[in-house]
Formats: structure tokens, sequence, C-alpha cells
């Protein structure tokens, strides 16, 4: 499955894939909390899943939003109506940056069969297909799902990997460059960046439309950035959340493959920052 859907073949899909699950994952830094847009409008039979408390562990030492318990996280996807052999499509605001948590998260759990809305909810709003403020019911018993989460599908790293692959690799910072370079920090108790790290801000995988852009673009856009493909890849962001985005475009891009992903520095700045590592500003 292509990791990017657009709204059209999303609506074809559900209309000739019953086992097609829909999520809703927006979410702004901040709050006010995405369920109240969810609440307001939302793609049919789509189901709100809250990134804080049901696609994260607790805030703490391993960053604000830490990897959630392998067990935890097979509940929240069986409530949603998950099941082995069907597909998920995930989507957000804007961007796709918090969508593509719910997609690094399914690969890591095991699930292949997963993709972003291209363009968000805004991108189906706009193709004028249906939307509904009716939230559908409970799944229990049967009806729910019965996906089995395996973690550690995806490579993921540590603060000493990350620092490692910054040093002998490639390591990507997904946040704004004015937070990579230490100008403002709104969120962290520290500015700046991993010592090595190069800048990609997520915001420069999609057009201004919204969508992404295509795989020649990506690539382009990597090169320029410094990432050829010779070298082992990560990427890291505030939290892990938009860091996601990055590993799902150097894949789009061709740079990486399902095979080979890049990696993901889960517990991120915020990680790096609670263990006080070495910090380094500008460009």
């Amino acid at each position: 499955m292509h990791p990017l859907i657009t709204p059209e073949a999303l609506a074809d899909a559900l209309r000739m894939q019953p086992a097609t699950v829909v999520l809703d994952v927006r979410w702004r830094l901040g709050g006010p909390p995405g369920r109240q847009d969810y609440e307001v409008s939302h793609v049919p039979g789509a189901v709100y899943v809250d990134l804080d408390t049901e696609l994260s562990a607790p805030p703490g030492a391993g960053g604000r939003h830490p990897l959630p318990d392998p067990e935890l996280l097979q509940e929240v996807l069986r409530r949603a109506g998950v099941r082995e052999g069907g597909r998920v499509v995930a989507y957000d605001a804007g961007d796709g940056s918090v969508a593509a948590r719910v997609w690094w998260l399914l690969r890591w759990a095991g699930y292949g069969e997963v993709a972003v809305l291209d363009g968000g909810f805004a991108a189906w709003e706009a193709a004028g297909l249906p939307v509904t403020a009716e939230e559908p019911g409970a799944l229990t018993g049967d009806a729910a799902g019965d996906v089995v989460v395996r973690p550690g599908q995806m490579p993921v790293l540590d603060a000493d990997g990350a620092a490692a692959l910054a040093r002998d690799g490639v390591l990507l910072d997904a946040r704004a460059a004015a937070r990579y370079r230490g100008e403002t920090e709104p969120v962290d108790p520290k500015a700046g960046h991993v010592p090595g790290a190069l800048n990609a801000p997520s915001t420069g995988h999609v057009g201004p439309d919204g969508r992404w852009l295509g795989a020649a673009e990506l690539a382009a856009r990597f090169a320029e950035i410094g990432v050829t493909g010779e070298a082992a890849v990560g990427a890291y962001c505030g939290s892990g959340v938009t860091a996601s985005s990055v590993v799902l475009a150097l894949e789009v891009a061709g740079i990486t493959s399902a095979g080979n992903p890049a990696a993901l520095y889960a517990g991120s700045w915020s990680n790096w920052c609670a263990l006080d590592r070495e910090v380094a500003t500008g460009g």
C-alpha cells in the first residue's frame, strides 16, 4: 500500500473495501483538543484517536510523546475496528505530520496496510466529499478489531543512537528553522539542535495547496539538504511526532523503502533536553 492516498481514492475504498478503518487524529500543539473539530465534522465512519492519551505513553523522561505501551495501543486499535488483513487511513487537519505518527506507529506495530490522507481533512472537504457529525458506535465483542500489535518493526533511536547517527550518517531535524537554530523554543527547556543534525522542516513536504510533493520533488529537496541515500538516515523533532512525516517523506521520495526505512528518534528533542545533552545552535 502506498503511504499516501488521495481523498477520491479513500472514498472509493470506503465504498469497495469495508475493512478500511479511518482514524481522525487532528491535534494542535497547545490545544484546543482535536476532538472538538471531530465532533463538528469528520469523514463518515472515522474514529477519533487522541495523540496525547491513546497514541503516546504519559510524558516524562522519555519525552513529551513517548511510544505507547504495545498492549494499550492494541486495545485502542481494536476499539477502532482495526483488523488483520484490513487497511487503515489516518488524517489530520493539515500537512499530514500527525497522521504520519499513526502511519509510523502501525508500521512499528507490524501492520503494513496503512496510509496518510494526502491533504488531510481540508482536502477531503475541498473535494466535495461527504462529512458528518455522527459518531460510530463503540465496537465490542466480535465487532471489534482483532489486530495484533507486534512492536519493534521500525528502527528506533535513543539519544546515544541519535548522536552517533548525526556524527556518522544523517540525522534530520523536522522542526522549524528558528527552533533548529536555537532562536526560539516555545515548548522545551533548551533551544538548539542535536550537534551535527541537519534541518528538514516537516512543512517543506507539502505544497501551497496542502498536498504532498511528488517523489521527484521530495528527492530533490532532500538532496539539497544533504541526503543522498548513501548514508544511514534518521529523523527527530520536538517529541517524535512530526519527525514521523520525515520518515514517510523519505520513503515517498524513494531514498528509503518499506524494507529499509529511516530511523526515528522517538524521544526527540524533549528527551534530549531531559537528559541534559550537548546542544548546538545556529545554522
